[in-house]
């Protein structure tokens, strides 16, 4: 029933920055969590960042705490990755994922997110 669209990726050097849209339709998002989570080839997806729909709580991961921020428009059914400071490590392809997490599922767990988008290729030269 939720469709999610992520925009915004690119080509970029080290030390740019990129915004990530990522556009949900099909159902109220009062009682979710939206985050997003990236995949380099050959790795694991690993979790980037969350914001929980409600009260705008965020999650980080260590890597990107201090050069990235996630935030919503409540309005628009949409969430937003403003990335700084680029690096090449943060080349992926970037997620956006949403579920009605329960509070004993952690936001950083892939697997407790119901929908995902299909991707946003994200390039950073050295």
């Amino acid at each position: 029933q939720v469709q999610l669209v992520e925009s915004g990726g690119g080509l970029v050097q080290a030390g740019d920055s990129l915004r990530l849209s990522c556009a949900a339709s099909g159902r109220t998002f009062s009682g979710y969590t939206m985050g997003w989570f990236r995949q380099a080839p050959g790795k694991e997806r690993e979790f980037v960042a969350g914001i929980r729909w409600s009260d705008g709580r965020t999650y980080y991961a260590n890597s990107v705490k201090g050069r990235f921020t996630i935030s919503r428009d409540k309005a628009k059914n949409t969430e937003y990755l403003q990335m700084n400071s680029l690096k090449p490590e943060d080349t992926a392809v970037y997620y956006c994922a949403a579920g009605e997490l329960s509070l004993y599922r952690s936001p950083r767990a892939s697997e407790h997110y119901d929908y995902w988008g299909q991707g946003t290729q994200v390039t950073v030269s050295s």
